[in-house]
């Protein structure tokens, strides 16, 4: 799975299985005995034709936000299997998902230049408390946590008095929109 730091969680990436149509299989489920519990799988090596399994001959690049490649990439299913599934070159699939994510991110509002610099400066510097002196980094953590608080849920109270569409919020957090109502319920509370 690729993840970025900013979007863990709306934009996750992974190589997709793509059947000869062009369609994706849908979800595997592994009986693994009694009991209630399945296991799901959308893992593209599983999808090797076996146990009643379609066989997939090529990937795309996926993102959980529904965003699928244009572009696939053929898989070799005659190398031996204690290679897969770690024979398959993703590079295409996940250059393919980084052009994604690189609009995602270029139509995301902008932070003001001495605000990111300063939030990296925070990080790097909690960072470094935390190796040292757990407990005064858990301390200095609380001051931004008031303020991320009563930020977001003034700022998300805003966007909502001022019936900023969904769209519009989405574009500029990078995420989907249907999710922003849950962002904006989560900020608020």
């Amino acid at each position: 799975m690729w993840q970025t730091n900013e979007f863990a969680g709306e934009h996750d990436g992974r190589p997709a299985a793509v059947l000869d149509d062009g369609s994706e299989p849908k979800p595997l489920i592994h009986d693994v005995g009694s009991g209630a519990d399945f296991h799901t799988s959308t893992d593209w090596w599983d999808y090797d034709g076996t146990l009643g399994s379609p066989r997939a001959t090529r990937v795309r690049a996926a993102c959980s936000c529904g965003w699928r490649g244009e572009q696939s990439y053929p898989i070799d299913w005659d190398v031996d299997e204690e290679l897969l599934p770690v024979s398959l070159d993703t590079g295409g699939p996940q250059d393919d998902w980084q052009e994604h994510i690189a609009g995602i991110e270029a139509g995301a509002v902008p932070l003001p230049a001495g605000l990111q610099e300063l939030l990296v400066q925070v990080d790097a510097e909690l960072e470094k408390l935390t190796d040292c002196d757990p407990l005064a980094a858990l301390r200095a953590v609380a001051v931004p946590e008031r303020c991320i608080a009563r930020t977001a849920g003034t700022a998300a109270y805003h966007l909502m008095q001022d019936q900023v569409p969904d769209d519009r919020i989405a574009a500029g957090l990078g995420i989907s929109p249907g999710k922003v109502l849950g962002r904006m319920l989560r900020y608020r509370s």
